[in-house]
């Protein structure tokens, strides 16, 4: 009688421990800084973001869909996303990023850089990761949060590489959807293209092979855009900040569509100074992500300072 006693105690105390103190465990911290990742890739390169790339994670009924993050130019899976990955996980989703375009075989942190390959090679490299996921989770499809580079790459593998099926909502963040450097009529894509320089030149890209790929009028964001920029049966969210330096003019992201939602973070919240680099940290923009994600739970974007670059 004593043992079954104390059997039936263990037994409660595990379960007690399982339904609260692993369900109940501290949260993740969530930086506000796009920055908050550079000192981790260095410390641990190859990593991944807090909360990211656990492959025995399930997803749950109230939260279906895994999220794969998509990172943009330069940037890699722990670095872009230590703001992104803890929220998400935190909000019980499973969350996976990946590193693509980089280049594997050199050392250390210079095999940390990530979207300098041609944007097709790294669209089939999420194309393959999305499927690990999906075998993983036994999930039907994923979302993707792309920011820059990786919304492109996101669109890319939906409209081009077989990803249509597999994919439910892109979230993107500053994406260049007309691509950069199209202003007052002139679209440097186009200049270079006139002087037979097209999207596999490597003047002044000795390494980004992407980079100009992502030029207003270049032979990519041309043939991204014909037809139609969207894929039919997708839910699309564009967030953009009008101080974006990199993704000029910052309207190239704002793109109307009958299942597209266009978002100016400043709208509404003047003090919001971020730029291309910190709308990929701050708080604001990431609670709009989440909105995107989860439209069945709405919570309230707050309204702070946002300095750029750091955020």
């Amino acid at each position: 009688m004593r043992w079954r006693i104390v059997i039936g105690s263990l037994i409660s105390a595990a379960a007690l421990f399982w339904s609260t103190g692993a369900a109940g465990a501290a949260p993740l911290p969530e930086p506000d800084t796009f920055l908050s990742g550079v000192m981790p890739e260095l410390t641990n390169p190859g990593g991944s973001a807090p909360g990211s790339n656990d492959w025995s994670c399930r997803p749950t009924a109230e939260h279906p869909t895994p999220v794969v993050l998509v990172h943009g130019t330069a940037g890699n899976r722990q670095t872009n996303w230590a703001a992104y990955a803890p929220m998400l996980a935190n909000e019980g989703f499973c969350v996976f990023a990946i590193t693509y375009g980089n280049f594997a075989d050199l050392p250390a942190p210079l095999s940390g850089i990530g979207g300098m390959l041609p944007i097709d090679e790294s669209t089939e490299q999420l194309a393959a990761f999305v499927d690990l996921v999906l075998a993983a989770t036994g999930a039907d499809k994923v979302d993707l949060v792309g920011h820059s580079q990786g919304t492109v790459v996101a669109n890319n593998y939906v409209k081009f590489g077989g990803g249509a099926t597999k994919v439910g909502r892109i979230v993107s963040l500053a994406p260049p959807w007309d691509g950069t450097y199209g202003v007052d009529g002139f679209s440097l894509g186009a200049a270079l293209r006139g002087l037979g320089v097209d999207d596999e030149f490597q003047l002044g890209f000795p390494a980004c092979k992407a980079c100009p790929e992502m030029m207003h009028g270049s032979a990519f964001v041309d043939r991204m855009r014909s037809g139609g920029l969207y894929v039919p049966g997708i839910e699309y969210t564009n967030i953009v900040t009008r101080y974006d330096e990199i993704v000029v003019p910052y309207t190239s992201g704002i793109e109307p569509g009958p299942q597209a939602t266009n978002i100016v973070v400043q709208d509404g919240c003047e003090q919001d100074y971020s730029d291309h680099l910190s709308i990929a940290g701050e708080r604001r923009a990431r609670t709009m992500v989440l909105n995107a994600l989860d439209p069945a739970h709405q919570r309230e974007v707050p309204c702070v300072f946002v300095p750029p670059i750091a955020g």
